[in-house]
């Protein structure tokens, strides 16, 4: 699905980019493109997509921690401390809407 999708909005950029039709399809494509983008069905979903997305790269984060431990050397370890505390404190902001 991720590379079809990468190939359609690939498509679509070779299109807009590649076109003969001139400035008025232009406007008419990036008119659609915004009203796509503003409907409140597609923003909740690619909402609820990112919040699922997060969610299980967290339990992923989370095995992947625990299934390799202290093997790590010292300096990978003081990163993945790093990085778990900025995470910490970046939870409070992931699942704001601004719709």
């Amino acid at each position: 699905m991720r590379y079809r999708l990468t190939f359609v909005i690939g498509a679509a950029v070779g299109y807009v980019l590649g076109a003969r039709a001139g400035r008025e399809r232009y406007e008419q494509l990036r008119k659609g493109a915004q009203r796509v983008a503003q409907n409140p069905a597609v923003r909740n979903t690619v909402e609820s997509a990112a919040q699922n997305g997060r969610a299980i790269a967290s339990k992923v984060f989370e095995k992947a921690a625990d299934r390799v431990g202290d093997r790590l050397p010292p300096a990978v370890g003081e990163r993945v401390r790093s990085l778990r505390e900025q995470r910490a404190a970046d939870e409070d902001e992931w699942g704001t809407s601004n719709t």
